[in-house]
């Protein structure tokens, strides 16, 4: 039924400027989608009388859109390795292998949205595992959910355990099989998903940019230059490339629907060729930390002369955190360590309508916009005793996100909603 949600409405313009009312309200439809949003006292007559979900002087604004997670990694946080090449060998491949099972999927997928709705997140690129199974899964509990989530079966066929492993006609094979299944099945959209160069052999990488030119509207999602030990793999399996980046460009798989995790140790000619084509990085800042691998540095990837689009990510199981609010912390901290001071403004755009552009759903979510889905979290400033003493000092808005995003985590997501549904409440969690 129609109702209407009240409290701070924030969002943001294509530009990246804030759009807020201290005392704003968002009409919803039957249908999930926006119908109204304004100040409070110009709700439309004809939505006054409707249901009112009333959260005073709380944050309510778009959901944050994840551009970068593994759904079969959910349990492993904080799984200790040396670096990135031995954390995947000794936790992450053991973990995914599991996802063979249906049922082991199903009941992990309840798990793992539940966990994303708890956080505020409302959309997601996620990455499953080798498994057919795994993948139609984590689609069907989102279609379930309402909510809009791209994914795909990951697709490695050397360097990792048998269990892990496909070949490059059978992830062919099943990829093309789940895109005809699910991709544009209610907010669902399918992602090629090739692991990353160290796991794939030149004939999956070939069927890999073959699949993204054959499907249409399906985006291709991997790693990129994530730690030294990794580009240096890549360079000796790869001899007669020019860098990691050529590597993906040579079978096709750069492209304006092209998300590259990382993105750390990229050079110029890297960063040339990825703007050039409008392939999009993801700064994952809470796994790089928590791995060793390095600082990205976002003014180096957003150079006025080759700019690269750049995403946000959580990265879970690597990234140490589900929180959209830790990673946005996490990744202030390692952009001053690179000598650039982003605003909250800007980390929290990126994380919302920054994000949905990038994942190509900017026309369904990530702001409060009528004909958009009422796709939305409410933070509340004050959730802790440590922010509430917090707020006492805050003077602007910019002051409030800057607190949250440092000092907030999910007890300070007072309400989730996918599609207009309520579908998280942490007082009744």
């Amino acid at each position: 039924m129609t109702h209407v949600v009240t409290g701070q409405t924030l969002s943001f313009t294509a530009g990246g400027s804030p759009v807020h009312e201290g005392r704003g309200a968002i009409a919803v439809g039957d249908d999930g989608t926006v119908l109204w949003s304004g100040p409070q006292p110009l709700l439309p007559h004809a939505f006054r009388q409707a249901e009112r979900h009333d959260y005073g002087d709380m944050i309510v604004m778009p959901g944050f859109v994840d551009a970068h997670i593994h759904f079969p990694q959910f349990r492993i946080l904080a799984a200790p390795g040396k670096d990135l090449l031995d954390w995947l060998t000794r936790f992450t491949f053991p973990e995914e292998s599991r996802y063979a099972d249906p049922a082991h999927a199903k009941e992990a997928a309840r798990l793992f949205l539940a966990r994303l709705f708890r956080h505020g997140t409302t959309s997601a690129l996620a990455f499953c595992s080798v498994h057919k199974a795994c993948a139609d899964a984590l689609f069907a509990a989102a279609e379930s959910a309402g909510m809009a989530l791209v994914t795909g079966k990951t697709m490695m066929d050397r360097n990792a355990i048998p269990a892990v492993q496909d070949d490059p006609e059978t992830g062919a094979r099943e990829s093309e099989e789940l895109y005809r299944a699910w991709h544009g099945r209610g907010r669902l959209r399918y992602a090629v998903t090739p692991r990353f160069a160290v796991t794939s052999s030149d004939a999956q990488l070939r069927v890999s940019g073959e699949l993204l030119s054959a499907l249409p509207g399906a985006l291709m999602q991997t790693h990129l230059s994530e730690s030294p030990g990794e580009i240096a793999f890549v360079a000796s399996l790869f001899p007669n490339a020019k860098d990691y980046t050529d590597v993906y460009d040579s079978f096709g798989l750069l492209s304006g629907r092209s998300l590259f995790a990382h993105g750390i140790h990229l050079s110029e000619r890297e960063c040339a060729r990825l703007s050039e084509t409008g392939s999009t990085v993801v700064h994952c800042p809470t796994s790089n930390t928590f791995l060793g691998s390095g600082l990205m540095s976002m003014p180096h990837l957003r150079k006025a002369e080759r700019p690269v689009h750049v995403g946000i990510a959580t990265d879970v199981g690597g990234g140490t955190s589900y929180s959209m609010l830790a990673t946005l912390g996490e990744a202030y901290k390692v952009q001053m360590l690179v000598g650039y001071k982003p605003s909250a403004f800007e980390l929290f755009a990126m994380a919302t309508r920054g994000n949905a552009e990038r994942l190509r759903i900017g026309h369904e979510t990530g702001a409060l916009e009528p004909g958009k889905f009422a796709d939305l979290v409410v933070l509340d400033p004050r959730a802790t005793p440590v922010l509430e003493s917090r707020q006492e000092v805050s003077e602007t808005l910019e002051d409030v996100l800057f607190s949250l995003m440092i000092l907030g985590d999910d007890r300070a997501v007072r309400a989730t909603y996918v599609k207009g549904r309520k579908l998280h409440d942490r007082l009744t969690a």
